[in-house]
């Protein structure tokens, strides 16, 4: 069963880029919120909508005490050279290894594909869940409802 609003969030261990410190959900705690945001693969169109978007609203999300933590299961290689082409400031997560860990915590992670779906969590300072939405296809609604979540 997927991960809902009011659960206590998973913790996560993601690869950010080689060489530097891991993130994880203990990064965040008492500190920040965290708009968990897992897309299926790097370099698709729907995937670079959904990471311009978040992008495009980065300044709200920062005036809430929130980082987006953008994840799929590309290598962090992969993953910073899009975080590049795309001009994101936001960290784009890697689930590689072990191969869609975070994703299967979440209940996101499509073994047919070997990817996850969308998922996204928005997470408090306490590591609760605090909204989430999951869908197949494109999320047009996740930012606005989540700023909204946050403002409550």
């Amino acid at each position: 069963m997927a991960v809902g609003t009011g659960d206590r969030a998973p913790e996560f261990d993601l690869e950010d880029a080689y060489g530097k410190p891991r993130v994880s959900l203990q990064t965040f705690r008492g500190k920040r919120n965290v708009l968990l945001v897992f897309h299926p693969f790097a370099f698709t169109p729907v995937c670079r909508e959904e990471a311009l978007d978040l992008q495009a609203n980065l300044e709200s999300f920062d005036n809430a005490e929130t980082d987006v933590v953008f994840v799929s299961c590309d290598t962090s290689a992969a993953r910073q050279a899009w975080r590049e082409e795309l001009g994101a400031t936001y960290t784009f997560g890697s689930d590689f290894w072990q191969h869609g860990a975070a994703a299967k915590a979440y209940d996101v992670f499509d073994e047919e594909t070997g990817a996850p779906r969308r998922g996204t969590f928005l997470i408090d300072k306490n590591g609760l869940v605090i909204w989430s939405l999951i869908k197949d296809g494109r999320r047009t609604e996740m930012v606005p409802e989540s700023l909204e979540a946050l403002e409550t």
